[in-house]
């Protein structure tokens, strides 16, 4: 249990070179925020107010910056009931939010061969807190866990048992997006919701009763969808074919920072190219809304139908042309929409129903670790 009701929870999302940051109290309520960006030398550092550059040369001299200046606000380190990260790869074994164990943390770096570009920077950021404030209790929420409900025939691919066994399978991500969707869902849950999370990273689920069936991330977040800079879906000979004349190194990076909007229109901000009157661009915008409308028909597929429609991310709830263009393109559910002035979508009379459900993961991250110091 809390020792007091005015301790508050330390949200934290590592990056390779960036920490997101966000304090909570026990009722939910944000504190503050912040961020520090491009971490490795002079760094951008903010906390409600204009960035300022700090010479910030890892995670643990981030980190200590943080507290120090949560300090400096008030907030001392004996006043945190935790700390609560996100960790994007839980694999097979982290199905849960949960406390970090040495055993939990040493899983979370076997899930680094899972996830390269992510699990060394979550763990950067766990390793340099531990140090930091070694009492602190921390814990873990996983981008993979909302989709362990998925049945094994959506998970698995048609490799033989000693292939998958190591783990080769599709895992899902987004899913503290997910998850925070579910429970600020305004009004009843719809049985069958297709949820979209459209941002710089994109993907869908169909959610069921509560639970994911089905979503079109895999193995990796860069498959799938077209994202900002991700390919989305991409057939394994056209990739064998990039690493054998470009290598490994650089196809990785052409397939997770080059590809995508990016790869394109030349720019990964939506906004930007809905703003521009090119070919490229009006190809791009084409391309991200046909692949959300043809994906969705697997997601209802797998659900049987579609009850409703959930936007989040921030396309999801802030392009109101893309939003209209996929509801256009999901016309032949039912679906009929009305001209977009608050977060209900659908006309009156629409069998399913649209909205936008503002995203919610850093909240729902400090709610996890809150349910667990409490149990």
């Amino acid at each position: 249990m809390m020792d007091s009701a005015d301790k508050t929870i330390l949200v934290v999302n590592a990056g390779s070179s960036s920490i997101k940051f966000a304090l909570f109290d026990r009722a939910l309520g944000l504190k503050l925020s912040g961020s520090a960006v491009e971490i490795g030398g002079k760094a951008s550092f903010s906390m409600g107010d204009a960035p300022q550059t700090v010479d910030l040369p890892d995670h643990h001299s981030a980190l200590n910056h943080i507290l120090s200046q949560l300090h400096a606000a008030g907030l001392k380190p004996k006043n945190l009931a935790a700390a609560a990260h996100r960790v994007v790869h839980g694999g097979q074994s982290l199905t849960a939010p949960c406390r970090i164990t040495p055993q939990v943390r040493a899983e979370i770096a076997t899930c680094s061969r899972l996830a390269p570009l992510h699990n060394p920077a979550n763990l950067a950021g766990i390793d340099a807190l531990g140090e930091l404030v070694p009492d602190l209790p921390q814990f873990a929420s996983f981008d993979t866990a909302f989709h362990a409900t998925n049945p094994a025939e959506a998970v698995q691919y048609a490799l033989p048992p000693e292939i998958t066994e190591q783990g080769l399978r599709r895992y899902g991500f987004h899913g503290t997006s997910y998850a925070a969707l579910i429970e600020n869902y305004p009004g009843p849950l719809p049985k069958r919701l297709l949820a979209m999370h459209l941002g710089n990273g994109a993907s869908l689920c169909a959610i069921q009763n509560g639970q994911s069936v089905a979503t079109t991330m895999g193995y990796s977040p860069v498959s799938g969808l077209t994202m900002g800079t991700r390919v989305g879906d991409i057939d394994a000979n056209a990739v064998l074919d990039l690493v054998e004349q470009a290598g490994i190194t650089e196809t990785r990076h052409l397939l997770n920072h080059r590809a995508g909007l990016l790869g394109m229109a030349g720019s990964n901000d939506l906004r930007e190219i809905l703003a521009t009157d090119t070919d490229a661009a009006r190809f791009a915008i084409k391309h991200f809304t046909y692949w959300i409308i043809r994906q969705s028909g697997a997601m209802i597929s797998a659900m049987g139908g579609l009850d409703g429609v959930a936007f989040t991310g921030g396309i999801g709830e802030n392009a109101t042309t893309i939003r209209t263009a996929i509801m256009d393109g999901l016309g032949w559910t039912g679906l009929t929409h009305t001209p977009q002035a608050g977060r209900s979508l659908h006309r009156p009379d629409s069998p399913i129903t649209a909205l936008i459900v503002p995203a919610r993961e850093e909240q729902q991250i400090a709610k996890d670790a809150i349910r667990l110091l409490e149990s």
